[in-house]
């Protein structure tokens, strides 16, 4: 399910890359976009590609959130690392040991004399 969604993820950015870069500039100055010999020219194919980048720009985040939602649907959240096993702290440790082990006392810290 992942290989899937990741393919279709990876169309959709291509799709949205190619539409972005088929728009015509606005600004910059730069002389390199939107001249004469343009290949998309007009009002409704400025509105449709501006339609067709919203759209695919919403595809995309929700791509993006199902690739992150659907790999982890059947896992705990008990961990913060991935994959980490859940023990309880003193019986793994006692088990470990095979005795209890109490806290150490407390070491002093230092304190920075003023001037």
């Amino acid at each position: 399910m992942t290989a899937v969604l990741l393919t279709i993820h990876f169309l959709i950015c291509a799709a949205l890359v190619a539409t972005v870069l088929l728009q015509r500039s606005e600004g910059g100055a730069l002389g390199i976009g939107g001249g004469a010999g343009s290949m998309m020219s007009g009002r409704g194919a400025a509105n449709a590609l501006t339609k067709s980048t919203s759209v695919l720009g919403a595809l995309f985040f929700g791509s993006s959130i199902l690739l992150t939602v659907v790999p982890n649907l059947g896992k705990s959240g008990d961990s913060l690392v991935i994959g980490a096993p859940t023990l309880d702290a003193p019986a793994a440790i006692t088990e470990t040991l095979g005795e209890a082990v109490e806290d150490p006392a407390p070491v002093p810290v230092p304190v920075p004399e003023e001037e």
